[in-house]
C-alpha cells in the first residue's frame, strides 16, 4: 500500500474501520484483525466516540478496543489514529437530537475522554463528526485549535460537512491562525444512489462533485470514503431502494465485467476505482478473511480503459 499524507500525517492508502469492535466484533477477532492489517503494511485506523450507540452500544467499545490493542503491542508510534466527536448522545439511549455537538468545552472535553479510552497522550486526526449549526465556527475551531496548540491533536477534520461549511470554516481558520481542516470524510462509492433521495442514514452526507472541485483546487484536502462497500451490499445484501434506478445496472454490469477480466471480486474492483479516484477508502472487517479480500485491492492495477469503462457507466 502506497503511503500518502493528511497533512503532516503519513498514513497507509486503506484505512481500517473499526466501528464493530468491542460489540459486534469480539476482542479476539478485533486484534487479529489489527494485526493482520499492521502486518500488510497497514497503519491507518479510523474510529469515533459514538461507535455503536444505535445498536445497543455505550459509544466507548471501538475506542476502548483499540486501546487495550495498543497496550498489549506496544505499537502506538507505528499507527495513526483517527476519532470523531460531535455525534455521542449525551443522555443514554437518546438519538442524534441528543447529540453533544461542537461547542469549544465540548470539543475539549471530548477529546480527554477518547485519550483515556484510547489510552493515548495524542490524537493523530481529529474529526467533527457531524455538523452543529448552532454554535459559531470560531467556538469549534479555536476548541481544535487548543488541542492542537497543546499536542493532544495533529490534525482535525470534517465529516458529513456541506462543502461550502468546510469553505467556511478553513476561511475562520485562516482569519484566526488556526489549523485548517485537512481532511474530509462523507459516505462514497462506485454505485450512486438517485439524486437528493433521503437514505435511511439520514446522517450521512456523500462526496460531491463540488468537493471533488474543492478538494483540487485547494490541494491540502484529502478526501476519505466511509460505506464504500455498502456494508456488504456488492456481494449479497439488498441494496437500499435509493439505489434502485437504471444507472445502478448499468454500473453493476461493467463492474462484474471488469471484475472477471482481472480475476479479482467485485469489491476489489470498487476499492482499487476509488483508489484511482484520490480518495481513501475506510474499509471495516469482521474477520480476518473479510479484511483479506480488501487488502487485494493493492495487488489490481486498473488500466486507463477499464477506469474510463467504469466511470462511462453512469
Amino acid at each position: 500500500m502506497k503511503p500518502q499524507h493528511i497533512g503532516s500525517l503519513r498514513v497507509s492508502a486503506l484505512c481500517l474501520g473499526t466501528l464493530p469492535f468491542g460489540k459486534h466484533v469480539d476482542e479476539r477477532t478485533s486484534f487479529a484483525i489489527l494485526d493482520r492489517f499492521v502486518a500488510a503494511g497497514g497503519t491507518f485506523l479510523d474510529t469515533a466516540n459514538n461507535y455503536v450507540f444505535w445498536d445497543g452500544g455505550t459509544g466507548d467499545e471501538s475506542e476502548e478496543t483499540i486501546g487495550r490493542w495498543l497496550a498489549a503491542r506496544g505499537n502506538r508510534d507505528d499507527v495513526v489514529i483517527a476519532t470523531k466527536l460531535g455525534a455521542r448522545p449525551r443522555t443514554p439511549g437518546a438519538g442524534l437530537e441528543d447529540a453533544e455537538g461542537l461547542s469549544g468545552a465540548t470539543v475539549r472535553r471530548a477529546a480527554e475522554d477518547s485519550l483515556k479510552r484510547l489510552g493515548t497522550d495524542r490524537i493523530d486526526l481529529y474529526y467533527s463528526h457531524v455538523e452543529d449549526r448552532s454554535v459559531p465556527l470560531e467556538d469549534t475551531l479555536g476548541g481544535f485549535a487548543a488541542l492542537v496548540e497543546a499536542g493532544a491533536v495533529r490534525e482535525i477534520g470534517a465529516s458529513n460537512h456541506a462543502t461550502w461549511r468546510l469553505e467556511r470554516a478553513r476561511a475562520v481558520s485562516r482569519a484566526n491562525g488556526w489549523p485548517l481542516y485537512t481532511a474530509v470524510q462523507q459516505r462514497y462509492s462506485y454505485l450512486r444512489p438517485r439524486p437528493h433521495v433521503k437514505l435511511p442514514e439520514w446522517a450521512h452526507v456523500h462526496m460531491t462533485e463540488e468537493l471533488f472541485d474543492y478538494a483540487k483546487t485547494e490541494g491540502d484536502v484529502a478526501l476519505l470514503a466511509y460505506s464504500p462497500l455498502l456494508s456488504g451490499a456488492y456481494r449479497d445484501k439488498p441494496l437500499g431502494e435509493g439505489y434502485h434506478h437504471p444507472g445502478t445496472t448499468r454500473r453493476l454490469a461493467v463492474l462484474h465485467e471488469i471484475a472477471a477480466e482481472l480475476g479479482a471480486t467485485v469489491n476489489q474492483v470498487v476499492l482499487a476505482w476509488l483508489v484511482r479516484q484520490g480518495v481513501t477508502p475506510i474499509v471495516g472487517a469482521s474477520s480476518v478473511a473479510q479484511l483479506d479480500e480488501s487488502l487485494g485491492a493493492f495487488d489490481l492495477e486498473l488500466d486507463d480503459d477499464q477506469v474510463a469503462r467504469l466511470d462511462g457507466a453512469a
